[in-house]
């Protein structure tokens, strides 16, 4: 499943390492921006910046063309996190975001992603 907005959910997205999107999103880049987050599912990469949220949707069988969607976090209507629960079998954590513009995006976290710190971070951007 693609990592886009304004579909139903991506699972599975584990975080990786900030070296890992630099060169995928470099071009997008302006000022003073600078990515905060990283997540990944199979191919497709999620990015948190400090200024927006980059999806980067690889297409095709070798991955050389990719998607890149960004929404700025001046846009975000409002979002919602969801924390696993205490000795589940399957630790996920969820963020559903929607945008001034009636998009959504809903994201599912696995393994030990910080949502508490996703959603501070976000709201940080969001309450300025």
């Amino acid at each position: 499943m693609s990592v886009s907005f304004n579909q139903d959910s991506v699972f599975n997205l584990k975080p990786i390492g900030l070296d890992e999107i630099r060169g995928e999103i470099q071009g997008l880049m302006i000022g003073n921006e600078a990515p905060v987050l990283a997540f990944k599912t199979v191919r497709d990469q999620l990015v948190f910046t400090n200024m927006r949220i980059i999806s980067i949707d690889v297409q095709g069988i070798t991955g050389k063309r990719k998607s890149f969607t960004s929404m700025p976090y001046s846009k975000i209507q409002f979002f919602t996190i969801q924390t696993p629960g205490f000795a589940e079998i399957f630790s996920d954590s969820e963020l559903y975001v929607e945008f001034s513009n009636g998009t959504t995006a809903k994201f599912e976290f696995s393994g030990k992603t910080d949502i508490g710190m996703i959603g501070r971070m976000i709201s940080g951007y969001v309450l300025r």
